[in-house]
């Protein structure tokens, strides 16, 4: 058996339409769909398949968060397929190289996925935490949905709003891998699993979601001069960024910690939360997962 599992609120309301000619690609003809919101158990939904079915997952990076939030992946036995049908698409920009935009197999990025941890909240992520500015920018475009509904978020020109007059800096501590350092007129902290997030940004362009030691990528952005930052943001569709060195510094490490001096909005795979002061990441590596 085939389950179709499709988000219909993914991709602006258009992913229970795509999802219909996805099955279409395998040859059983024992097939299901499901919509996930209606799946109150998802674990006992698995459980009672057999290990030779195949799950299609059809949404975007929300949903596969709900995924990984809802059973635990690394053990199932099913195959598990990902077809994009959200917005912005950022894990499956991370794994398809080859730009095929077809149905992936992803079991092999459902294991070690790193957890983040938010007023005693533990919960895990597949792309990146975004605290700053980019939490900033998830904030204000949940706004944009409740305001006017159905209306495409553009996301570009609220960061360009933060960036140039709206968002104001912070002090931070960045604690990685038990070395501290603090900065001063930070725009962002940002955690990153995979090397993109926020509909295309290539974040973290040196960080492999798969590597062996259990490592993420943190990206702290700190300037007192907004004309440099706006240069640096030019370029971070293409991860160009990382030479504005000046400014951005990278750090990789398994065990982090971020604290801003006041609160600030945060996103985890594009799910905003507001009023944090502190965060914290850890990612195991392979050989104990």
């Amino acid at each position: 058996m085939i389950y179709i599992m499709y988000n219909p609120l993914a991709g602006n309301s258009t992913c229970e339409e795509t999802s219909k000619g996805v099955g279409a690609i395998f040859a059983s003809d024992e097939k299901r769909y499901i919509n996930l919101l209606e799946v109150e158990d998802f674990e006992g939904f698995v459980r009672d398949m057999d290990p030779e079915d195949q799950i299609i997952i059809c949404g975007g990076d929300g949903t596969l968060n709900h995924l990984i939030n809802s059973i635990n992946t690394s053990e199932l036995e099913q195959d598990i397929f990902y077809y994009p049908c959200g917005s912005g698409n950022d894990f499956y920009h991370d794994i398809d190289e080859d730009k095929t935009n077809g149905v992936y197999r992803i079991n092999m990025y459902l294991k070690c996925i790193p957890t983040v941890t938010i007023n005693g909240r533990k919960s895990l992520f597949i792309n990146g935490i975004g605290y700053g500015i980019d939490g900033y920018c998830c904030e204000e475009g949940d706004k944009v949905r409740i305001s006017k509904p159905g209306r495409r978020v553009n996301y570009p020109i609220i960061a360009f709003k933060g960036l140039v007059y709206d968002f104001h800096r912070v002090n931070a501590k960045v604690t990685v891998d038990g070395v501290t350092k603090e900065y001063r007129d930070v725009w962002m902290v940002p955690s990153m699993n995979g090397r993109y997030y926020g509909g295309g940004m290539m974040c973290a362009p040196n960080q492999d979601r798969l590597n062996e030691d259990g490592i993420v990528s943190v990206i702290i952005v700190h300037s007192k001069h907004r004309i440099p930052l706006l240069m640096a943001f030019s370029s971070i569709f293409k991860g160009k960024h990382l030479k504005y060195n000046r400014i951005i510094t990278e750090i990789k490490g398994s065990d982090v910690a971020v604290e801003f001096d006041r609160p600030t909005a945060l996103q985890i795979d594009g799910e905003t939360v507001t009023g944090v002061t502190k965060y914290e990441v850890h990612k195991e590596n392979k050989i104990i997962c």
